[in-house]
């Protein structure tokens, strides 16, 4: 009985394995696991192979990305340069074109006067309260003398400027007619009474124009032009002076109070002109 039941399972087994290994012939010999192996081998190449692109992509952009900002970054530096210097000559050019323009006003100006005159350019101040002085470049070499009256010319207006007080070989003083102790006969220009017109000592204080009479209060008017009176061969006649920014009756004078501002922008005065009277007065 055992012999048998042994017999039948090892007949059994065997039947088994046979047809396992029959399938397994027809599946290999039917090609399947051939295909399926390819597949599967292309699929988890082709995986790896994009995931290895992506990242070298990114990473080859990176490095892309930031030699283009490095370039971008050294091409704005010199853009800047090149934008501060060409700011830088534009600033330079309209300066040049101003100075040109202010010394062929000066150049035009000096031509025109029909009396003897030296352009000076003026290279320092001193304001205090005892004394105020404009220096300027030229002196004895250049034919400047003690006493010679000074105009100027800005935004084309003629004005006075002062008298020479004090020269040297190269260089002279200008006592300016904002100076406390400087004093011009005047005129006013429509009415041409006399007055003096004398400094306070600033050029950021008016003018005072004195011995005015009361007479003329009515005929005056703020902007009226005082000019110079041409006597005591001081100044050149009819040079304007300032213009009228105020007028006082005072009860215990017979004469007005009146205050003046300059033509002559002072803080911006760079250019004068040393008239020589002697020229004036048909000396020469």
């Amino acid at each position: 009985m055992k012999k048998h039941f042994f017999s039948f399972w090892f007949s059994e087994i065997t039947l088994i394995i046979l047809l396992f290994i029959s399938s397994s012939l027809l599946v290999f010999s039917s090609g399947r696991f051939i295909v399926s192996f390819k597949t599967i081998g292309f699929s988890v190449f082709s995986t790896i192979q994009k995931q290895v692109y992506t990242v070298s992509n990114f990473v080859t952009g990176t490095f892309t990305a930031l030699k283009d900002m490095r370039t971008l970054q050294e091409e704005y530096n010199a853009l800047s340069e090149k934008l501060k210097d060409y700011e830088y000559l534009q600033r330079s050019n309209a300066e040049i074109r101003k100075e040109n323009e202010r010394l062929k006003e000066q150049l035009d100006f000096s031509n025109s006067v029909q009396y003897k005159n030296i352009a000076a350019q003026i290279i320092g101040r001193n304001i205090d309260s005892m004394f105020s002085g404009l220096t300027v470049n030229k002196g004895i070499v250049h034919g400047i003398k003690k006493g010679m009256p000074v105009i100027a010319i800005q935004t084309g207006n003629i004005g006075v400027v002062g008298k020479v007080i004090t020269v040297g070989r190269y260089t002279s003083i200008i006592m300016p007619l904002y100076d406390i102790k400087c004093n011009i006969s005047s005129r006013l220009q429509n009415l041409r009474d006399l007055g003096i017109t004398n400094g306070n000592g600033s050029d950021s204080v008016p003018l005072s124009l004195k011995y005015i009479k009361k007479r003329n209060f009515g005929n005056l008017h703020y902007g009226d032009v005082v000019v110079t009176s041409g006597e005591n061969d001081n100044y050149i006649r009819d040079i304007p002076i300032g213009t009228v920014t105020k007028i006082t009756p005072v009860d215990y004078d017979s004469s007005l109070e009146i205050e003046l501002e300059p033509i002559i922008d002072f803080s911006r005065l760079e250019v004068v002109l040393i008239i020589d009277m002697a020229s004036v007065n048909g000396e020469i």
